[in-house]
Parts: structure tokens; C-alpha cells; sequence
């Protein structure tokens, strides 16, 4: 932001005489730039935000659809859904960016529905938006005289919201095009449903996730190990936002290089050797000494126990056992993951956790015989 410094004439007792050629400036505003911000400073997530079609790193067949319905000027509307961080909102705004080039955001309407939510919205900035006629003057008229409501996190609107929009839509589909995101589809009322052209954004597989972090990785000049662009992978879970976010923040709380103990140290998330280890003491130890000593794993490494749950979970499906055995303690550690999220005790959870493979233990040494 540029600052704003107005000149003025300072009276000097100890240098009465006036100073020369000063007058040019009087009364007038000077505008001073701001240092420019430093690259390092900005988050990866929008940096490296694809900036075209052929940027987005993954639904091909998607991305593909929707570059050919933008082509030939059959652009509908779009109803975008899936998990965070599969590209939604990356993809539509490419989509704007090639429609309309340097008129990019003066033929957009871009909103954030969680902020944005209620029926008054829908009655004065999306309805003034869609109901004003843009006019284009030389090249592709016909397409760029089309303009776009883009409504992120949709699924946040009200019930009266999106039933008020149901009838903009419908009432300017001809100069308007609107292109609603949401995380849960079942969410959006079937009127809006059916209104639109439905995409599913499955969560990323973990080759483009790799592929895209490789690409940062080699520009910002980082040194990440094998193992460590690994756990950066598995963490994200298939999100390419999170993804992002962890490689950032464990190369500026490193330094160094970038390690699988480093990236599991900075996003507190218990490392595969000590799930191990936990899955060691619950099937072999007693309920007590196991409690113990998670218990003092936990306190020592600032473990969550959220997370040791949901690894024992992944770690059990590795695990040789009877079908009965395994649905039982699965079914079991899904009931204790439920209960932390609602803030339940974390003792009783630990005792209800070692409990739970106390009992498939005893299941399992009466397979046995």
C-alpha cells in the first residue's frame, strides 16, 4: 500500500530564512511506494495456484470437459464438488481467465458463501451483478458478454438463499453464468441440483500430488529427502492446499533438509515408528503397563490422541486377523475417534482404546485354539 505524505511549510525559529524552491510541492500529496513484499513471505498455495486450464494438476477428463464447453461457447452452468484442496476453485478460475483475458475481473462476481451466506446477498450483489448487460467491444463478443457469479463454499447459503437464487438463475441464464463449490453436495438443495452441470473432484491421487510438489520443490531450490516428500504425500491425504501448507511450513521451521521426522515434528502427527510401537504394547502388554506407557509416550512427544487413533486404525488394517476380530475393533476405534471429536476425556479414551484391543486380544487367542 503506497503512503500518502502531504507536504506542508515548517516554521524554524532558529533558521528564519525561507527555503528555496519549495513551493512546488505545497499543498500537494506525494505518493511514496511501500518497499515491495518480499516473495518469501507469500504462501505457496497461491503461488503456485495453476493459472490455466492446462496448470491443474489432476481430473483430466474434467478439466478437458470444461475446456471444450468453454471453447465452443456451451459454458453451463457448473456445480463443482468434493474434498478441499482437489482444485474447484483453481479450475473455474482458470476457466475465467481464459474467457476473458484483461477483462478478467470486471466480468466476474467472486463471493465466498460462508461469509456471504444470507438471502439479502442473493437479492443485491448477485441479482445487480447478473441483472447489468456487459458489452464487448471488437474480438469474441459473444462470449465475452457472458459473465460469471463464482459462489465458493455454497453449501454454507441458508435454505432461503438458495431457494432466492434459484429464480436469478434462472431469470439471467442468458448474459450470466453461475458456478457454485461446496465441499457437500447434499447440502444443495435438488432445485439448484438440477439447475447445473454436476463435476466430483475426488481427492488428488498421490502421483499428481508428488509430481506438483517435485515441480515446487525444484523451484524454490529446496533440499527434500526421499522420505520426506513421502510423509509430506501421506499427510496431505490426496489435498493438494495441505499439501502445500506442510511443505511450507516444515522448510521454514527447518531450515535444513527436509526430513520424514522433520515433516511429522512440524505437523505433530505421531511418526510410523511409534504407531508401531503403540500397536506393539496393545497387543502384547497388559491393560495397565499399555496405558502407561502411551500415556507417557503422549506427554513426551505432544502426541494427539485423535491422531494416535485414526494410525492404529490404518495400522490394524495391515494386521493378520480373523474378519470378525478386525470389524469389531474397527467398529470399536470408530466409536472412540467420534467421541474425541465432541471433547470427551482423553483418559477414559486411552482406557476405552487399550480396552477395545484387551478384548480383540482374547478374541484372537480363542481363534487360535
Amino acid at each position: 500500500m503506497a503512503e500518502v505524505i502531504t507536504v506542508m511549510d515548517i516554521d524554524d525559529d532558529n533558521n528564519p530564512s525561507p527555503k528555496p524552491n519549495n513551493n512546488n510541492n505545497k499543498g500537494k500529496k506525494v505518493v511514496v511506494a511501500a518497499a515491495p513484499s518480499q516473495g518469501k513471505a507469500t504462501p505457496w498455495v497461491e503461488k503456485y495456484r495453476p493459472q490455466s486450464l492446462a496448470d491443474v494438476a489432476a481430473h483430466r477428463d474434467i478439466v478437458d470437459t470444461i475446456d471444450r464447453l468453454t471453447s465452443e461457447n456451451r459454458l453451463p452452468h457448473l456445480l463443482l464438488y468434493g474434498p478441499p484442496g482437489t482444485g474447484k476453485t483453481s479450475t473455474i478460475l482458470a476457466v475465467a481467465r481464459k474467457l476473458y483475458g484483461a477483462q478478467y475481473h470486471n466480468m466476474i462476481l467472486e463471493l465466498n458463501a460462508s461469509d456471504d451466506r444470507g438471502i439479502d446477498v442473493v437479492r443485491q450483489q448477485i441479482q445487480d451483478f447478473a441483472s447489468t448487460q456487459s458489452f464487448s467491444f471488437g474480438g469474441d463478443s459473444a462470449k465475452s458478454s457472458v459473465k460469471l457469479v463464482l459462489l465458493d463454499e455454497a453449501d454454507a447459503m441458508t435454505k432461503d438463499a438458495q431457494f432466492a437464487l434459484r429464480r436469478v438463475i434462472e431469470k439471467y441464464t442468458r448474459n450470466t453464468r453461475f458456478s457454485l463449490i461446496c465441499n457437500h453436495v447434499n447440502k444443495i438443495i435438488p432445485a439448484l441440483q438440477s439447475r447445473c452441470t454436476r463435476f466430483r473432484f475426488a481427492p488428488l491421487e498421490e502421483f499428481h500430488v508428488s509430481e506438483r510438489l517435485k515441480h515446487v520443490i525444484e523451484t524454490e531450490g529446496l533440499d527434500v529427502s526421499e522420505s520426506g516428500l513421502a510423509a509430506v504425500v501421506r499427510l496431505s491425504n490426496g489435498d493438494m492446499r495441505k499439501a502445500l501448507n506442510i511443505l511450507q511450513s516444515t522448510h521454514m521451521a527447518s531450515q535444513q533438509q527436509i526430513t520424514e521426522e522433520a515433516v511429522y515434528l512440524c505437523t505433530g502427527n505421531p511418526l510410523p515408528k511409534d504407531i508401531e510401537q503403540i500397536s506393539y504394547w496393545l497387543l502384547n502388554e497388559s491393560f495397565a503397563e499399555s496405558f502407561k506407557r502411551i500415556s507417557d509416550l503422549k506427554t513426551t512427544k505432544g502426541l494427539a490422541l485423535i491422531d494416535i487413533v485414526r494410525e492404529v486404525t490404518m495400522f490394524v488394517f495391515k494386521i493378520k486377523m480373523p474378519p470378525v476380530v478386525r470389524v469389531q475393533l474397527i467398529n470399536d476405534l470408530a466409536d472412540i475417534e467420534y467421541r474425541l471429536t465432541f471433547g470427551c476425556n482423553d483418559r477414559l479414551q486411552l482406557g476405552s482404546l487399550v480396552a477395545s484391543f484387551t478384548t480383540a486380544r482374547s478374541a484372537l487367542v480363542s481363534a487360535a485354539k
